[in-house]
């Protein structure tokens, strides 16, 4: 894909993400569909105007949010965070390997993962969501796979 002029590139690949950020992503992914048999998407856009750097939906239907922080500057700028809390069922934070992990809320769950895969280091408290916003959710997220799907297979204008 490096290759590909930005105009061409899918939509989930935006080129806002730094190298560190896009291998974590991969890692985290790997971990969740691997271990956890979840289904992950990246770059979701949220209600409340916030975009999830990876969302996960488990076999029953829970969702967790990823929010990747690539470095402790990534992490000190950033305090929207709490934000995600209410469109998932648990949260993390998930850090390469190099990150030190003090630097992230003891509350919260964490995660670190490279480009080949990852672990949970800390798991995250169940904070169940309302049924009308994982219905919402759940209907975003199927029309968005589809259109992603649609969009690699047919690239062409819509």
């Amino acid at each position: 894909m490096a290759d590909l002029p930005p105009q061409n590139l899918p939509p989930i690949v935006d080129l806002r993400q730094s190298a560190t950020a896009l291998r974590v992503q991969r890692g985290v992914m790997r971990l969740l569909r691997e271990t956890h048999d979840m289904a992950c998407y990246a770059e979701v856009p949220l209600a409340n105007g916030r975009r999830a750097d990876v969302l996960a939906v488990g076999p029953k239907g829970e969702i967790w949010i990823v929010e990747i922080k690539s470095s402790l500057i990534d992490f000190q700028v950033d305090r929207k965070w709490p934000e995600y809390r209410e469109f998932s069922d648990k949260f993390f934070f998930a850090k390469p390997p190099e990150l030190e992990a003090e630097i992230f809320p003891a509350s919260e769950g964490l995660i670190v993962a490279d480009g080949h895969g990852g672990a949970i280091l800390r798991d995250s408290p169940d904070t169940p969501l309302a049924p009308a916003r994982r219905k919402t959710l759940m209907l975003k997220l199927a029309r968005m796979g589809a259109d992603r799907i649609h969009i690699l297979m047919d690239p062409g204008p819509k």
